[in-house]
């Protein structure tokens, strides 16, 4: 026979585990079906800007060198949003972060490839020539290049079949992440080079996330020497 506190405690256990179930239900629904389309719209507005202004003949002066710079913009704001997941995680204690971080990071993917391809396609004009040779001779070219190609495997690797096949190399190889923002920030500033105020400004807030990155892994490989001793 149940006693009646068992059967309470059963009761208590039964509604608190149904709400739960509800709530984590309902939180799934409003990432996937809210949440996640109204970022994925959010980050193709830029884009969407970009060609009314082509259409409209509403991109200044210089339209190739508007739109050469607003594309390489918001690729390195998307790549930085990209590494400020796990952080905000992190500081949260709210795992709905790491949702996001893919299509940042493929979006990021996106504008640094569009930004690419205007830069062959309209301002070289296909001149393999030329490109090549700016590549080598210009620093700024250099690297970023050098990221867009190290961008290249994270992008294909960012499916859930290539994180089950990679296994443990899946996290070392999407590391490269954070060389991958240093050389935009280098690419930026080193192309600027006069007016140093939007650069540093990226520089600080990618100062900032790698501290919030690598401070709780470090204090982490602290701590390993004395847990060592502790336990001889």
């Amino acid at each position: 026979m149940v006693t009646p506190t068992r059967w309470r405690t059963f009761t208590a256990t039964w509604t608190w585990q149904s709400s739960t179930d509800v709530i984590s239900r309902d939180r799934e629904i409003w990432l996937r079906f809210v949440a996640k389309p109204a970022v994925f719209i959010a980050c193709l507005v830029p884009f969407a800007l970009l060609l009314k202004g082509a259409v409209d003949g509403d991109l200044g002066a210089n339209p190739l060198e508007h739109v050469t710079h607003a594309t390489g913009d918001w690729a390195l704001r998307l790549l930085l949003v990209t590494l400020a997941m796990t952080p905000l995680r992190r500081l949260s204690g709210n795992t709905a972060w790491l949702r996001f971080r893919r299509m940042f990071g493929l979006f990021a993917f996106f504008y640094a490839s569009v930004h690419l391809l205007i830069w062959v396609w309209l301002d070289r004009e296909l001149a393999w020539g030329n490109m090549l040779a700016d590549i080598a001779k210009r620093p700024y070219i250099t690297v970023g290049f050098a990221a867009w190609l190290l961008l290249v495997p994270l992008a294909a690797t960012s499916t859930r079949a290539a994180m089950r096949r990679l296994g443990r190399n899946w996290k070392k190889l999407h590391r490269a992440v954070y060389a991958i923002a240093i050389l935009g920030v280098l690419h930026f500033v080193w192309l600027v080079k006069a007016d140093l105020f939007e650069p540093l400004i990226y520089a600080t807030v990618l100062a900032l996330l790698l501290a919030l990155r690598w401070r709780p892994a470090l204090q982490q490989r602290q701590a390993l020497p004395g847990r060592s001793i502790k336990a001889r």
